[in-house]
């Protein structure tokens, strides 16, 4: 008897310690993806300038990665349930990996990126040519050299980006399934929500070495180490400015393959957590295994995913489900993709300072909001219809704090020629450019080159040639235009490179909005673990795995793919000037209306997310009549303890009741 109790309590521990290693390898493979995720997110802005490529084409790119993810999705949720769950999750691993790595070949199959200037810094700039010269002519134009016109287009070197965001997606699909399912299936339900709080803590880590990687690399110059960076003319801040966004692709190639080992290790299957001390375990443990095998042979493995697909598309709460996950996914993928873009236009900052302020002031209250939204379905164990209400209403709070985001504004920067006059006076931005003045009409200068200079009156000009800037002294960033005849001053008129500052009360004005966006972010993130217990328990406990990878598949498609797409098309028509390629065709755009652009930003998730609200109160009227198939589920370990405790007192009862009938026919016969 001690040899069992012995063994049984060997297999206990070694059951639990690999329940704990898939834990620790599943949270590590989240904060893998979640890593690559949000460096690519960051780096957009990047990618956008080295290919010179508008946004809408910049927000297909993002959503590739949805495209390969939906390819698979549906299957891996199925059939992978019926394989080797940790060996398809470390193969996924492996080929994020292979995506992430194939992101960053164009830097090496590239020139070297050279933005548009009307100054040279080839070294000579004795001649000033590049300022207002009457009569003469500037050395940097648009060229229609028909051979200098195909170099431009860099052999469309942006499909590699496209192509391994596309890889990176396939191989992401197994891991939130598949990784979900193996936690339902043998941890404690009272455990559950702990667990996924857990892992999706991991998510958050992610993006947070993510963004503080993607800080790093935006603020290095991407040619960096191949041209001398002090002859640069353009600084962080400039939109012009592209970082060194293929060295985090690389970092992230490497951390996804090493995090791929450890699931190689583990096992197919594992004990229900809190059984193990049942002597039948292992017992009912191959009994299992047995009936899964003979049911494959007998029926085939597809025989339940048609009735299982029915039974999904026939359950109004999960449907409903869905409908509110896609809404607020199109939602949340815009704010997500292009907050750092925003905070550039809206407050003035740099990308590597927009980056690092979301990662400071966004990712730790969203961390604290899964761990003890988490907590608090443990330690009060809240119901289905409880974690509903905690959701919706929880969900609600953070919308109505979003509309305070309209106030936090900071005014458009005063551009000559774009949205003000040359008098100072802003103009109507719809009435067409302007650019050239009395000050600068025998000039000769480019009209469409973006090369802004500040002014010492605080109005910024696209070109020192523009601004009527007859010389210059210093060199690269550090140089200084004197003698503008277009800016108009008591003193000595003088430029500098780059444009003007927004001042200190727009500083203000972000630190307000980061402190929204973090309690926003605490408030949502405390309410996605009980929305998500929702979905995980109005399904069948069979049908869980497919039913995830369903509600993944809807919100791919219908958010995750064409959200970047229309949201980035809305943006790019608030443009004021776009940058001009060597053929004098369009290139990335240089600076925003900002006022259209905060209207767009934040109006339509706002709009989206309100509407999301009326199928959500329809799920709360549905769980007051209908039982879901998954309530069960939550009590399935405590259902079996509490049965094995019922025959233990039967058991006793009946020999304290044999004890007395003994008794009474002893008495009997004295």
């Amino acid at each position: 008897m001690g040899e069992t109790e012995k063994r049984i309590e060997t297999h206990r521990i070694r059951c639990l310690s690999k329940l704990k290693m898939f834990l620790l390898a599943i949270t590590c493979a989240f904060v893998s993806k979640t890593l690559s995720g949000s460096y690519m997110n960051s780096m957009l802005t990047q990618i956008e300038r080295q290919f010179n490529i508008p946004t809408s084409l910049v927000g297909f790119i993002n959503g590739s990665f949805e495209i390969g993810n939906l390819l698979l999705i549906i299957f891996v949720s199925y059939f992978g349930t019926k394989l080797h769950r940790p060996i398809m999750i470390g193969i996924g691993c492996v080929v994020m990996g292979l995506g992430c790595f194939l992101k960053s070949l164009p830097h090496f199959l590239m020139n070297q990126y050279e933005y548009e200037s009307t100054v040279s810094v080839s070294g000579n700039l004795s001649s000033n040519s590049f300022l207002c010269m009457e009569n003469g002519t500037q050395i940097l134009r648009p060229t229609q050299d028909p051979s200098e016109c195909t170099k431009e287009v860099k052999s469309l070197m942006w499909m590699y980006v496209l192509v391994g965001n596309i890889v990176r997606g396939m191989g992401e699909t197994p891991i939130l399934p598949l990784g979900i399912s193996y936690i339902e299936d043998f941890a404690k339900s009272e455990n559950s929500p702990l667990y996924i709080g857990l892992i999706e803590t991991g998510a958050i880590i992610g993006p947070l070495i993510g963004l503080l990687l993607a800080s790093f690399c935006a603020n290095v110059y991407v040619d960096t180490g191949s041209v001398n960076t002090d002859d640069l003319t353009i600084t962080p801040t400039d939109t012009r400015w592209v970082g060194a966004w293929w060295f985090g692709f690389l970092i992230c190639a490497g951390v996804n393959v090493l995090t791929a080992i450890p699931f190689f290790f583990l096992p197919k299957t594992l004990p229900k957590e809190g059984l193990e001390n049942n002597a039948d375990i292992i017992k009912n443990e191959n009994e299992d295994k047995q009936r899964e095998e003979d049911k494959k042979e007998k029926y085939g493995i597809t025989k339940d995913f048609l009735p299982f697909m029915k039974s999904l598309s026939c359950n109004p709460i999960y449907m409903l489900f869905i409908l509110i996950s896609v809404i607020q996914f199109n939602a949340f993928v815009n704010m997500i993709s292009f907050m750092p873009k925003y905070i550039e236009q809206q407050y003035g900052k740099s990308s590597s300072d927009a980056i690092f302020l979301i990662g400071i002031y966004n990712l730790p209250p969203i961390c604290i909001g899964y761990i003890i939204g988490g907590l608090i379905m443990k330690k009060f164990k809240i119901t289905v219809k409880q974690a509903a209400h905690i959701g919706c209403w929880l969900s609600l709070l953070e919308y109505l704090l979003h509309f305070l985001s309209f106030l936090l504004t900071c005014e458009n920067s005063s551009v000559v020629g774009i949205n003000t006059s040359y008098e100072g006076i802003p103009q109507d931005l719809y009435m067409g450019n302007n650019v050239f003045a009395n000050c600068n009409v025998d000039c000769n200068c480019p009209s469409k080159i973006w090369d802004p200079v500040c002014g010492n009156n605080g109005l910024s000009y696209l070109s020192a040639c523009l601004a009527g800037c007859e010389t210059s002294v210093g060199m690269g960033i550090n140089m200084v235009f004197q003698n503008c005849s277009c800016i108009q001053t008591s003193g000595n008129s003088s430029a500098v490179l780059g444009l003007c500052d927004k001042g200190p009360d727009c500083s203000m004005m972000l630190q307000y909005f980061l402190v929204l966006s973090a309690m926003s972010s605490f408030i949502y993130s405390l309410a996605a673990i009980p929305g998500y217990m929702v979905l995980l328990r109005c399904m069948k406990s069979e049908e869980k795995s497919l039913g995830v990878g369903l509600h993944t598949f809807c919100t791919r498609v219908f958010a995750g793919i064409p959200a970047p797409i229309y949201f980035g098309a809305l943006m790019d028509s608030t443009c004021l000037h776009w940058g001009t390629l060597k053929c004098g065709e369009s290139g990335a755009c240089r600076i925003y209306d900002s006022t259209t652009f905060r209207y767009i930003y934040l109006g339509l998730p706002a709009a989206l997310r309100g509407s999301s609200f009326v199928p959500a109160l329809i799920i709360l009227i549905l769980l007051r009549k209908y039982h879901l198939p998954g309530e069960n589920a939550s009590s399935g370990t405590e259902l079996i303890e509490t049965k094995v405790k019922g025959k233990k007192n039967e058991c006793k009862d009946m020999y304290q009741k044999s004890t007395v009938l003994n008794d009474d026919e002893l008495k009997t016969k004295l």
